[in-house]
């Protein structure tokens, strides 16, 4: 009977030894979500922007040149990516998107790695809401969501009234009695003073107590900036010289022929004090919210590189995989326009880049690609079952090995009634009537000879057949998306 009884025991040891070698085995995922901040880094080939750290992540990983968001909108496009679905008529419209409202069924990232034995923690802005899905993480940490206050406010609303963390005495203190405040500010304060600076500490705590855990994790690292305002601390703002820093050469130009409805109103700009409720600001003013974004993304790059020093400290460098991606782009009053909600390329297109130590890959690629390819990728990676009849994606393994792929034949993206098909060489949209479905008006630009958009082809004779074959696809592959279940 002991001798039995040893036996098992034996086994059972085995067992758990065998568990903790595949748990051990399974990589890591380290998640670096940027807010709002467009492809318009060192790496990408903008040598004005200082971004020595994302700069070096490039190097070792792939960076994606032509990558797109689904949704120009944060909230939209935070679910997508996470749950690699793709926007519909009815799913993930705007900023206001909840995630267990709008797709209660799917699995998410977080979930879907959660299930599979890693310890996930959401750290920052991940979903746009801190109070959405939190079942799928093991933690959910903001700076200062969680402190006690006395307003009785729950976190996510705390944090609501809390996000915009001006340090100029003066700018807290209008911010807090009108809810509004300066459009950007440059104080003499450290990298730890704003929520970035904060939530980067606890990103550093976080990799040292997990490397003590032994156990595989999703670990992320939400950014609020570049977001507006664009508050950094003032070193960042000396970095560059406001003499150097210009207008986008379009910044006054609607594009010829473009519908009226293409063009947004700013509106996300316009709610800061100081900004014009209506027409252009001024070339002064322009200039200084351009320098405000620069600062940010220099002050972001410097955060990142202090996380991804403590990864290579902790030698956790070796086995996870990094992702380093933005919501979506960002307008710098191209064709008038500031901020995202905009069909247009510029708030479309964003940064992405993949280190992947196990595969060793390096180099950059101009495939086609979009956030939903996210998800199977990790999946891929990572070696899990992903969920059934739910990614709209594909995974991006495949590139690895073959940076020359050209990647999807389109990419979807949906703001509003606008409805975008994006291929390698052109951008179509169709501005349909939500009511009957029918098209009310539609722009196509030839990025083969002009990515910035100056002029809508979309009635030229030339195009002629190019519409109708784009339209096409649009109307027959994403017909569910654009005209709902």
């Amino acid at each position: 009977m002991s001798r039995i009884i040893f036996c098992i025991f034996i086994l059972l040891v085995a067992c758990s030894e065998t568990s903790l070698q595949k748990s051990q085995n399974k990589p890591n995922i380290l998640l670096l979500y940027i807010d709002d901040l467009r492809p318009e880094l060192f790496s990408y080939g903008y040598s004005k922007i200082k971004s020595p750290n994302i700069n070096l992540l490039a190097e070792k990983g792939i960076q994606f040149n032509n990558a797109y968001c689904n949704v120009p909108v944060c909230g939209a496009s935070r679910a997508s990516m996470l749950t690699g679905m793709l926007p519909t008529k009815n799913r993930f419209l705007d900023y206001n998107t909840f995630v267990e409202k709008e797709t209660p069924e799917a699995v998410t990232i977080p979930q879907l790695f959660k299930k599979n034995g890693y310890t996930t923690i959401s750290n920052g802005k991940i979903y746009h809401h801190l109070d959405d899905r939190t079942e799928d993480w093991d933690e959910v940490w903001r700076p200062y969501a969680f402190d006690e206050n006395d307003k009785n406010l729950a976190p996510t609303d705390y944090w609501q009234s809390l996000w915009k963390d001006y340090k100029n005495p003066i700018n807290a203190s209008i911010y807090k009695k009108t809810d509004k405040g300066p459009a950007y500010e440059k104080p003499d304060v450290s990298d730890s003073t704003y929520i970035d600076g904060l939530m980067t500490e606890k990103v550093i705590r976080d990799i040292k107590r997990l490397k003590k855990e032994n156990k595989p994790f999703l670990l992320t690292a939400g950014f609020i900036n570049p977001h507006l305002p664009f508050n950094a601390p003032k070193k960042y703002w000396d970095q560059y010289q406001r003499n150097e820093i210009k207008q986008p050469q379009n910044y006054n130009q609607i594009p010829i022929d473009a519908p009226k409805m293409s063009i947004s109103n700013s509106g996300e700009l316009r709610s800061y004090n100081g900004i014009p409720k209506n027409g252009p600001v001024s070339d002064s003013l322009a200039i200084s919210l351009i320098h405000g974004y620069y600062s940010t993304i220099s002050y972001t790059d410097a955060l990142i590189g202090k996380i991804l020093m403590t990864l290579e400290d902790e030698g956790l460098d070796k086995n996870t995989i990094i992702i380093f991606v933005s919501d979506h782009g960002y307008m710098l009053q191209e064709h008038t326009q500031w901020a995202k909600f905009t069909s247009y390329n510029t708030a479309t297109q964003v940064p992405l880049i993949i280190y992947d130590p196990l595969t060793n890959t390096k180099g950059t690629t101009n495939a086609l690609v979009s956030l939903v390819d996210i998800y199977p990728t990790l999946v891929e990676l990572c070696k899990l079952d992903p969920p059934k009849n739910q990614l709209d994606g594909e995974s991006l393994v495949g590139i690895f090995n073959n940076l020359d792929s050209k990647g999807k034949e389109h990419v979807f993206i949906k703001r509003k009634n606008g409805f975008t098909l994006k291929t390698r060489q052109y951008s179509y949209t169709e501005f349909i009537n939500a009511k009957n479905n029918k098209t009310i008006d539609k722009m196509l630009y030839d990025h083969r000879s002009n990515k910035t958009e100056n002029r809508n082809v979309a009635e030229k004779e030339e195009f002629g057949k190019i519409v109708t074959e784009l339209s096409n696809i649009l109307h027959s592959k994403f017909k569910e998306n654009i005209q709902g279940k």
